[in-house]
């Protein structure tokens, strides 16, 4: 059999017993896929016919130390070895370090980690971590969560409820109680109608504190945020710090949802480290392990954990695979690349020298309205007119023409609606930076002329 006749039955595989990410099967086929992944090594990858592709997301903006790390996968393997599991009622020396290890790294008096199998179920634990916080302290009434618009904290049932639009939330009503929504601080469509981002930080920040006020003090648990968000960028300087003491005045505790920007992705080890800010729980995923096993935590501030402690007291939750002791060692060797390798560092300078590529085809791109980010995590809003900050009408299809292009340049980068979510591994060199920014300077002439939009003047 040829690689082609082999991958296309791989993909009829596909096609007729998965169910895709967020897509489905029958857009997926009419495109040609699923793309079948073999091997990787850096920020590429290889499919099943032996073509090369650059992925400009690293896989979900999570292989932050880039595919092909032999080193993690041999600490896999001698963990598996020795022990690839543990008897109920134990743990086991790489969980142990691990969890040690994020207690030195991560800020201020963050030291007791809860261990998951990813993102979602960390800020699930964060969620139950919260609530059941308040009970101890003889206030149960607090069960209200205050989330952003158009934030991401995962797909499980009760955070699901703490992000995205209403689209992806329809088919799963009734909602999930007490899930509430503040304004997001995107200054650039601030919707309390902030000019700078330090204004639309005030102001966003300043919603938070009229939602407290307005539900009563009494009956809000915790604020919820992803310090620098994958979708709208890294808000005005004032906003996090302005938060954090709103939490405080009031009672309520600050979750800092790190499971994307956390581990060197913005140039930091954690994002809420660019404003000094420790949060009472830090929820940490993909980065943790760059992605190449099945791990995350919950990790929260001594002064919070210490509600738990005593022999009738303990935290009620139990996960299968919490603090996998194989997994856990692969985290381990991850973290050691991540600091060995300089690789927050190469995040901060060679993501600034990203952001100013992205944003010097602003003067040649009528489209690119505004180019935004932290490091190795960058977002490009797409607009039909720059003054106005009009988006493309539905029937442009622009999402699948960008989409068509970035395929055919040996990109795998997906838009969505009117954005372009940026975050390539961490380890990426300034010169496949520039190979990335000449395809998508290329994509996005091809799809201006194919709109009939002409360079700007």
């Amino acid at each position: 059999m040829t690689a082609h006749t082999e991958t296309e039955a791989l993909r009829q595989d596909a096609l007729r017993y998965m169910f895709p990410h967020r897509r489905g099967w029958i857009e997926m086929a009419e495109e040609g896929g699923p793309l079948i992944a073999v091997e990787g090594k850096g920020i590429r990858i290889t499919d099943s016919e032996g073509r090369s592709w650059i992925d400009v997301n690293g896989g979900y903006n999570s292989v932050n130390v880039g595919y092909g790390r032999a080193e993690i996968a041999e600490a896999a393997r001698e963990q598996a070895l020795k022990l690839p599991y543990m008897p109920s009622g134990t743990t086991t020396e790489p969980t142990i370090r691990l969890a040690e290890k994020l207690a030195q790294i991560t800020p201020g008096s963050l030291s007791r980690t809860y261990f998951v199998s990813g993102g979602s179920e960390a800020n699930e634990t964060a969620l139950k971590v919260a609530r059941a916080y308040h009970r101890r302290n003889g206030e149960p009434g607090r069960y209200k969560v205050i989330s952003r618009r158009n934030s991401y904290h995962g797909f499980t049932g009760g955070v699901l409820w703490m992000g995205g639009g209403a689209g992806v939330r329809d088919d799963f009503e009734p909602a999930y109680p007490g899930i509430l929504h503040a304004p997001q601080p995107v200054s650039y469509r601030c919707e309390l109608g902030g000019e700078t981002p330090s204004e639309c930080a005030a102001l966003c920040a300043k919603a938070i504190e009229e939602m407290i006020e307005f539900e009563g003090p009494e009956s809000v648990a915790a604020v919820i945020g992803e310090p620098v968000a994958a979708g709208s960028g890294a808000p005005g300087d004032e906003y996090w710090p302005m938060v954090r003491e709103i939490c405080d005045r009031y009672g309520a505790l600050l979750i800092a949802d790190e499971v994307i920007c956390g581990f060197g992705r913005t140039g930091r080890m954690f994002a809420v480290e660019h404003w000094d800010v420790v949060p009472d729980v830090l929820t940490l995923a993909k980065g943790i392990v760059s992605t190449y096993l099945p791990i995350a935590a919950a990790v929260v501030r001594k002064e919070i954990a210490d509600a738990f402690g005593g022999e009738e007291n303990k935290l009620t939750h139990t996960l299968t695979f919490s603090g996998h002791p194989v997994a856990a060692a692969a985290a381990l060797k991850n973290i050691e690349i991540l600091e060995d390798e300089n690789m927050v560092e190469n995040a901060a300078t060679v993501g600034a020298y990203f952001r100013d590529q992205m944003q010097g085809l602003m003067g040649d791109h009528p489209i690119v309205g505004d180019v935004r980010g932290l490091g190795m995590l960058l977002q490009v809003e797409l607009v039909s007119d720059r003054e106005t900050k009009e988006t493309f009408p539905e029937e442009a299809m622009l999402r699948a023409r960008l989409n068509e292009g970035f395929r055919k340049r040996g990109l795998i980068l997906r838009a969505a609606a009117d954005t372009m979510s940026i975050g390539p591994p961490i380890c990426i060199t300034r010169d496949e930076i520039d190979e990335i920014v000449h395809a998508i300077d290329l994509t996005l002439w091809e799809v201006e002329g194919q709109l009939g939009i002409s360079r700007m003047t």
